[in-house]
C-alpha cells in the first residue's frame, strides 16, 4: 500500500466521523506514522509504507475517528513557530492565544509570570522572544507543570523558566513587570456545545464552572500585589467576555484597559497596566 492509497481510504473514514477537515488530519496523521515530515510527505505518498507504518496510520485513523484530537494522537502541537508537547494534562495550543503573545513582546519586560502555565507554551515563546527576561509559570496540578517543564527544556529555555504549583496567586511571591494568563473561561452552559475533541482535553482548563468569569475575578484581585508600577496584565477571554472583564479589571483600580482581536477580528485578549502616581511611582 502507498502513502496515497493510505490516504483515500482513511479520509472517508474521518469525514463519515464528522471530522472537520478530515484531508488535512489524515495527512498529518499519515506523516506522523510513517516518520516523514510534513513538508516532505507529497513527495512520497507513491512510495509503498512499512507494514508498521500501515498499522500505526490506521490505529491513528481509528482514534481521530473517534474524535481524538490530532495532537493528542502526535503528542504535539505548533505553535508560535515551535513543537509543543501537549498531554490530556494539558490544554492544546491554539492560534488566537499567538494574540496574546505578540501584546505581550509589542513592549520589553524583564520578570513574567504566567498563571495557568499549561504546556508553557505562552510563557516559553514569549521568553524566547524576550532574551533579557526570566518568567515564572504556575498551574494546579502537577503532571501539568511536568508537561510544561520537559518544554522549556526541550526548547532550551529550562535556565529562564521556572514552574511552581500554585491555585492562581496562593504561592506566588515577588513582582513582575508582566503577568499574562490564559485561564479557563467557557461558561458551565456552553459545555454541552462543545467539539467533541474538548472531551479529551482536561475540564478545568477550559471551565471554572458558572458564568465563566471565576478565573478573571480572582486573577484582578491579586494582579496589583504582583505587579511592578506600571507592569502589564494580558489575559486571554472569550469573544463575548470583553465588557465583564474589562469592568472587574477596572474596579480594582488597573488603568489603560483596552480590547484587542484575533486573526479573525473576535476580541480575544484584555490588556490592563498598574498605574504609577506623579512622581512614576506606583501606586497602592
Amino acid at each position: 500500500m502507498t502513502g496515497n492509497e493510505a490516504l483515500r481510504a482513511a479520509i472517508p473514514r474521518l469525514a463519515a466521523a464528522g471530522v472537520p477537515d478530515a484531508p488535512r488530519d489524515a495527512r498529518a496523521l499519515l506523516s506522523h506514522a510513517a516518520g516523514i515530515a510534513p513538508d516532505r510527505l507529497t513527495l512520497h505518498l507513491h512510495d509503498p509504507l512499512a507494514p508498521d507504518a500501515i498499522a500505526a496510520f490506521d490505529a491513528a485513523i481509528t482514534r481521530r475517528s473517534l474524535r481524538e484530537p490530532v495532537s493528542h494522537i502526535t503528542g504535539t502541537r505548533l505553535f508560535w513557530g515551535s513543537s509543543f508537547r501537549v498531554t490530556p494534562d494539558t490544554l492544546d495550543p491554539r492560534p488566537e492565544t499567538e494574540a496574546l503573545v505578540a501584546e505581550a513582546l509589542s513592549q520589553p519586560f524583564t520578570k513574567l509570570l504566567d498563571l495557568g502555565t499549561g504546556t508553557g507554551c505562552i510563557l516559553i515563546s514569549c521568553l524566547a522572544g524576550m532574551p533579557i527576561a526570566t518568567g515564572t509559570g504556575t498551574d494546579i496540578h502537577q503532571p501539568t507543570l511536568a508537561v510544561a517543564q520537559e518544554n522549556a527544556a526541550t526548547l532550551g529555555l529550562a535556565a529562564r523558566a521556572r514552574f511552581v504549583l500554585s491555585d492562581w496567586f496562593s504561592s506566588v511571591t515577588g513582582r513582575y513587570d508582566l503577568i499574562v494568563s490564559n485561564p479557563p473561561y467557557i461558561a458551565e452552559n456552553e459545555m454541552p456545545a462543545l467539539a467533541p475533541e474538548l472531551a479529551h482535553e482536561p475540564r478545568r482548563a477550559l471551565t471554572p464552572g458558572g458564568d465563566g468569569l471565576a478565573a478573571y475575578r480572582a486573577i484582578a484581585l491579586g494582579a496589583s500585589s504582583r505587579l511592578m508600577p506600571g507592569g502589564r496584565l494580558l489575559v486571554e477571554i472569550g469573544p463575548t467576555q470583553a465588557a465583564a472583564v474589562t469592568a472587574l479589571f477596572a474596579a480594582q483600580g488597573l488603568a489603560a484597559i483596552r480590547v484587542l482581536p484575533d486573526l479573525d477580528g473576535r476580541d480575544r485578549v484584555i490588556a490592563a497596566t498598574k498605574p504609577q502616581d506623579e512622581t512614576g511611582c506606583g501606586t497602592a
